[in-house]
């Protein structure tokens, strides 16, 4: 149990990490911190909390453990504002979708008073706000744990033991390992669905009440916040630009198999998503 866990800018993921802590009885005591007022002061309501800290330097003092849940362009100045007021040995971790240059640049700003351990739970919504938080966000799923290789090993585990305290599965691998295998699992998929939506906004717009459950379903994340997913696809430019450029391929091969009337290519090609799709772990 972590004596005092505190979660900066709890959004729904946030959110969520807070009831799951106080649900499993993970922390003896929470604090959490909010950029807006108004939100401080909904906050102040919630039980699943036990105070809400008026700047990010009040909230961290004493915290053996923090959790920072702001968006991916904000981690790093956010590490860097709290860094001189961590207590000695304390560990800070974030559930940036980007860790690359987060998990390097929030280990060189802790330095040797504190231990940055980057961190992704492959949990979420296209829905955002704490409001939507749930304790049982993360219960069976992949929480990537994303150390350097000068990481102290025991902060490492530490941050490995809470998300399965949370219900989750951790994932130990570098920060690069973990940006390229997202690049192709989470961001590709947010691209494709979004850049589809638009690409239908520019046909009859009447188009859209005629559809069924196979447009909705994949296009169901299309309705996430956009400048959220800016800053996640600048965060992981390279990545994401390599994904992209062999997903175009792959749709090159089925354009030149319907054109060239290749319905054998056409199959093979519908054979293998199948089989992929088929081969997914069922969701709890």
């Amino acid at each position: 149990m972590s004596a005092t866990l505190t979660i900066l800018a709890p959004g729904l993921l946030g959110g969520s990490v807070a009831r799951a802590a106080r649900t499993h009885g993970t922390a003896s005591r929470i604090v959490l911190w909010a950029r807006r007022p108004e939100v401080r002061l909904k906050l102040r309501e919630q039980p699943w909390c036990d105070a809400v800290a008026d700047t990010p330097e009040e909230a961290v003092r004493g915290a053996s453990l923090v959790v920072i849940a702001a968006p991916v362009d904000c981690i790093v100045p956010l590490v860097q504002q709290i860094a001189p007021h961590l207590a000695p040995g304390a560990i800070v971790t974030d559930v940036g979708s980007v860790k690359g240059d987060i998990a390097r640049l929030g280990h060189a700003a802790l330095g040797e008073r504190a231990h940055f351990v980057g961190s992704h739970p492959m949990a979420g919504s296209e829905k955002t706000g704490w409001e939507h938080a749930s304790a049982g966000l993360f219960e069976r799923r992949t929480c990537f744990v994303t150390p350097l290789a000068s990481s102290h090993p025991a902060a490492v585990a530490a941050v490995v033991r809470f998300w399965h305290e949370l219900g989750g599965e951790p994932v130990t691998l570098s920060p690069d390992q973990h940006d390229e295998i997202v690049a192709h699992i989470s961001h590709l998929p947010q691209v494709l669905a979004s850049s589809l939506c638009a690409f239908l906004a520019k046909k009859d717009p009447t188009w859209r009440n005629y559809s069924g459950g196979g447009l909705r379903d994949t296009t169901r994340i299309a309705a996430s916040d956009p400048q959220l997913w800016r800053t996640i696809l600048e965060q992981n430019r390279d990545e994401v630009l390599r994904a992209l450029r062999q997903y175009q391929d792959e749709l090159q091969t089925l354009h030149a198999a319907v054109s060239n009337r290749d319905w054998l290519e056409v199959i093979a090609h519908l054979e293998r998503g199948k089989a992929y799709r088929d081969q997914f772990r069922p969701l709890p």
